[in-house]
């Protein structure tokens, strides 16, 4: 991976850390590439991202731990997408996004964007600057759960 995208895909996740709701995030990124065994069946393969090229498809992925000893209420998940990187999907969840910089948010097929000639045109993925989940009902004490998203090289 170039060094500075390296560094953009880090600095794009939340940084392991406890909040004060006491919830530990851990995050990784992996390119996904997919692979042909001898009989010719596909598989896809989530590998560390060593080397990316424009077009790889890389997969984010959230860890979350409820470490305190009471329900985690209101819980919310922010994180900006590497410039580098356009926002592909983000698997069985619907995250809120944002297209503006995180000043407004809203699921992607809501938001519209202005294009240069001034019209307005309904926002793609290629627009999305933040993801953002919020749990609508408190974790659990000790409970673990996992978000991602995919995102391709530009």
């Amino acid at each position: 991976m170039r060094p500075a995208l390296l560094f953009l895909c880090a600095a794009a996740l939340p940084a392991p850390a406890v909040a004060a709701n006491q919830v530990a995030l851990d995050n990784n990124v992996f390119v996904e590439r997919v692979s042909t065994d001898p009989e010719g069946k596909q598989r896809i393969l989530l590998e560390e991202p060593k080397v990316v090229v424009p077009g790889d498809r890389l997969v984010f992925v959230l860890n979350y731990r409820n470490a305190g000893a009471q329900p985690a209420d209101k819980f919310v998940i922010t994180n900006p997408m590497p410039s580098a990187v356009r926002f592909a999907d983000a698997g069985d969840t619907q995250p809120l996004v944002s297209v503006d910089g995180g000043k407004q948010w809203g699921l992607l097929a809501d938001l519209s964007v202005q294009a240069a000639d001034g019209t307005r045109r309904t926002a793609q993925p290629a627009d999305v600057t933040h993801i953002r989940w919020a749990f609508q009902k408190p974790i659990p004490a000790g409970a673990t759960g996992k978000l991602m998203f995919r995102g391709v090289v530009k």
